[in-house]
């Protein structure tokens, strides 16, 4: 079934819902998630033989499901899986997806989820156009749930949108890297899950006074998932991450470990800063991209990168504290999990 093998994969069975009392709401989630599944597969067809597979390549190729996952969860603190919630959580999962199109193209990334990224098969217009057909069809979708979910739906992709500009701008004079690079990660990754955990509580008609507890949740929980992303992404396993280790430092995109480096004026840390940067430079004047293997392995094993770990941690933290005001139970048990999961990913 689609719901077990999500759940499988992001290791939801043993970590997310572990234990006797969570059977129950594991179960409920992976019922919900096959709905999503379903749902998913009717909104992606489309009538165009070339835009049908252009739009389903990736979801073909994949995924956690991460998105729907928790709005099926947060929704129990309400009346459970409504028609809204599956909804909700479908759109949600296609604005992600149509996001990932225009990031590999922002990103020149090779490789997604373990496949040619789209724009390497179809070439950078068709990709981005697929990407605008995913968030028209979330929108789409949202639309049919009233002005509540527009208005939530339009917000995300507001920030979404700011967050890869802030991402493309780069931090401008005055500036600290790391803290504009924080935020970053909180519009681009920490906004949608948030909204996704926001989105249960709407659409399962959860009390009002869940709503900002879970955006806090979701956004320190969606800033610790990237950072541990920018310390898998230096991982020499490709089979483990779907991409090629030190994609987005090949493709010149800072990553913490990379800001945490250039913090730093020992001299091997400044070495190691500089060789990184002309490796860049040379594989964007067209040279070999594995030009970086080798101080791409030494940013593996650096403090910075450690550092980088810890810090994932920390807002995991953050994430948990802020579901205090939530009321005791498998829901908030599954959430603490979640925030602890995202931070301690093999890598």
């Amino acid at each position: 079934m689609p719901g077990s093998r999500v759940a499988s994969r992001l290791g939801l069975t043993k970590r997310v819902f572990a234990g006797a009392s969570s059977r129950k709401l594991l179960r409920i989630v992976e019922d919900g998630l096959v709905r999503v599944e379903e749902e998913l597969a009717v909104e992606l067809q489309m009538a165009d033989p070339l835009v049908d597979a252009t739009s389903r390549y990736l979801y073909e190729a994949g995924g956690k499901r991460v998105r729907p996952m928790l709005v099926l969860l947060t929704c129990q603190l309400g009346d459970g899986v409504t028609e809204g919630v599956v909804e909700a959580g479908t759109a949600l999962e296609l604005t992600h997806l149509g996001s990932l199109y225009h990031d590999d193209v922002m990103d020149d990334a090779d490789v997604r989820r373990g496949v040619p990224a789209a724009h390497s098969v179809w070439g950078n217009n068709i990709a981005i156009l697929t990407g605008d057909l995913l968030f028209s069809r979330a929108s789409q979708i949202m639309a049919r749930l009233g002005e509540r979910a527009i208005r939530l739906q339009a917000d995300t992709f507001e920030r979404l949108v700011l967050g890869q500009m802030h991402e493309t701008l780069g931090p401008q004079p005055g500036d600290d890297p790391v803290a504009f690079y924080l935020q970053v990660l909180k519009d681009k990754t920490g906004s949608l899950i948030a909204a996704a955990a926001q989105a249960g509580v709407i659409f399962g008609n959860g009390s009002a006074e869940y709503e900002q507890p879970l955006v806090a949740f979701g956004e320190q929980a969606g800033i610790a998932f990237q950072l541990l992303d920018d310390v898998i992404d230096l991982s020499d396993s490709p089979e483990e991450t779907g991409k090629v280790p030190g994609t987005d430092l090949r493709a010149g995109v800072p990553t913490m470990p990379y800001l945490l480096l250039g913090a730093r004026d020992d001299a091997a840390s400044v070495d190691l800063r500089a060789r990184i940067d002309a490796g860049v430079a040379e594989i964007a004047a067209g040279g070999d991209p594995a030009v970086l293997d080798s101080s791409l392995a030494a940013l593996r094993d650096h403090e910075a990168t450690a550092q980088t770990r810890k810090l994932a941690q920390e807002r995991s933290r953050d994430a948990i504290d802020a579901l205090a005001p939530l009321p005791d139970g498998p829901v908030r048990e599954a959430l603490t999990r979640f925030a602890v999961a995202v931070a301690d990913r093999s890598s």
